[in-house]
């Protein structure tokens, strides 16, 4: 079993070790249920790129299925180093959870134990000397199947505060059972930052033996502020979620965290910033939990200045940043186009977009923008080179018109799609099959711009939004995320059809593709 570290040591070391438990009591979150292929994934990107110190996969003796999934994931631990970190919530039931974890190939069980003494009278009927019998038990029985063992004290908020002395009479009880984590969870998201940190401190001072984790959640919004109170206190291993996902309000957000410990307390973590955002996206897809556009650290819009005097600032000095810039998490700054827009904010995403225009044309267009705003039209960078054709009265930016397009779609039948495109003055015919209406028409699409030479643009994100209440006949916006040139856009379209709106969000990106081929092409070459 590996050692206990002193609370001196402990208190005073400025390496934080984060305890993942996305794929365990994340999975918890109301309509999540990771995949086997979703949880491996995860499991690997969470400890080979954000390099997390621990992950938490799952709790024993769900089923079958789980238990082969976790199989998956402690093999390939195996393999690459990092069996250690794997660990599996574990019930006191003598040997079942203990079995069920070695067969799993696991050698780490998180014990579940009552950490108040209203949980361990009301639910489990036992007197605090019987629950220690029990516990006893089941830990005797993990040490001679070579399992380390951590204990979870449940409640334990709430424990300490109406009933302490249960509290360190069972942690007195627990010294010399070969624990190596204590784990404080705050199960109800009860506590104040104040409260987390008198009670953490007087924990590492009544019992220095004792590596305690916290473990927050976030009922009253203050998971990150309750480890911030947490570490101050001396604490140094925390348990986090991606995304905030976990039970009611969730757990404390992993990226949240990180930026804060390192940014504001000096602390040393192993995580690797620059994946934060990747991770995050692809939790987003694999438990179909969206996050608020405004986020910390991964929302969408968090690095997108809305004001036209922020992007004259940032222009004239980075005015406007502060130590969250988006360059430390691999992402870059955008400027939202709209009724407060400025000149600084236009010229940056006319820059993106490589669209150059005179003094006269540029003022033109930022009166519209500003028009298109105040009527709170949603506008893109994207949506710049139809605003410039609406203005200046001309043609280069509408390329590609549509003429007619007919989608069929039915239960368990293919969908087909036949469009009718005019490109400058030629007429395209062609048809498509898909997984669905909109596949289809990409299938016909991808045919037409494979005989123009132009590639078609990467798909990386698609959204539908529908209005609150909005009855069948609504119009619905589709909101579509590109990849084009190394650069992402994204391109609106609304339509009552859901299907063809995505089309019309479609035909604005390739529109854009050809109009930036057009001034790439007509750039003088250097000699």
């Amino acid at each position: 079993m590996s050692s206990n570290r002193t609370a001196h040591t402990m208190s005073s070391t400025k390496k934080i070790q984060l305890m993942d438990t996305t794929l365990r009591d994340g999975e918890q979150t109301q309509g999540v249920s990771f995949t086997p292929p979703e949880k491996a994934n995860i499991a690997k990107t969470l400890l080979k790129k954000l390099r997390v110190d621990r992950i938490e996969v799952t709790s024993a003796r769900i089923s079958e299925g789980e238990l082969g999934s976790v199989q998956n994931i402690a093999e390939w631990a195996a393999e690459n180093g990092f069996l250690e970190c794997i660990e599996v919530l574990g019930f006191i039931d003598h040997k079942r959870s203990v079995d069920w974890i070695k067969e799993s190939g696991s050698t780490v069980m998180n014990l579940l134990t009552k950490g108040s003494e209203n949980h361990c009278t009301n639910q489990l009927r036992k007197t605090l000397k019987e629950h220690l019998a029990d516990i006893h038990n089941t830990i005797k029985y993990a040490h001679s199947k070579n399992l380390n063992v951590n204990v979870y004290l449940e409640d334990w908020s709430n424990g300490y505060h109406n009933s302490p002395e249960y509290v360190y009479e069972m942690m007195d009880a627990l010294k010399d059972e070969g624990i190596n984590h204590f784990m404080l969870p705050d199960t109800l998201g009860v506590l104040s930052p104040d409260e987390v940190f008198s009670s953490l401190s007087d924990m590492i001072e009544r019992f220095p033996w004792a590596t305690i984790d916290f473990h927050p959640h976030n009922d009253y919004g203050l998971g990150v502020a309750n480890v911030y109170y947490a570490v101050k206190a001396g604490v140094r291993n925390i348990h986090c979620t991606m995304n905030c996902l976990g039970e009611r309000a969730g757990n404390a957000s992993l990226a949240e965290i990180a930026v804060v410990l390192h940014d504001k307390l000096g602390m040393e973590l192993s995580i690797d910033e620059s994946h934060l955002s990747p991770v995050s996206e692809m939790i987003e897809s694999f438990s179909g939990k969206r996050l608020a556009e405004n986020t910390p650290i991964v929302g969408e819009n968090v690095f997108t200045q809305t004001s036209g005097i922020h992007a004259d600032g940032d222009k004239k000095g980075n005015l406007y940043h502060n130590p969250i810039v988006p360059e430390r998490f691999g992402r870059k700054r955008s400027y939202a186009l709209g009724k407060m827009s400025g000149k600084a904010s236009l010229a940056k995403n006319l820059e993106l977009l490589g669209i150059q225009l005179v003094d006269e044309n540029f003022n033109k267009v930022l009166k519209r923008v500003v028009e298109l705003g105040d009527s709170k039209k949603s506008l893109t960078a994207a949506d710049l080179p139809f605003i410039i054709t609406d203005v200046l009265e001309t043609s280069d930016t509408q390329r590609i018109e549509l003429l007619n397009c007919s989608i069929t779609s039915g239960y368990n039948l293919r969908a087909t799609a036949t469009i009718h495109l005019k490109i400058d003055s030629k007429e395209y015919h062609e048809a498509g099959s898909g997984n669905g209406g909109y596949d289809a028409f990409m299938s016909a699409i991808k045919k037409i711009l494979k005989r123009i030479h132009l590639d078609a643009p990467e798909l990386v994100d698609y959204q539908v939004r529908i209005p609150r209440g909005g009855k069948s006949n609504a119009l619905t916006e589709a909101i579509i995320t590109w990849q084009i040139n190394g650069k992402r856009l994204q391109t609106i379209g609304v339509d009552s059809d859901q299907v063809i709106s995505a089309v019309n969000a479609t035909l604005k990106m390739l529109n854009l593709q050809l109009l930036q081929k057009k001034q790439l092409n007509a750039k003088p070459k250097v000699s």
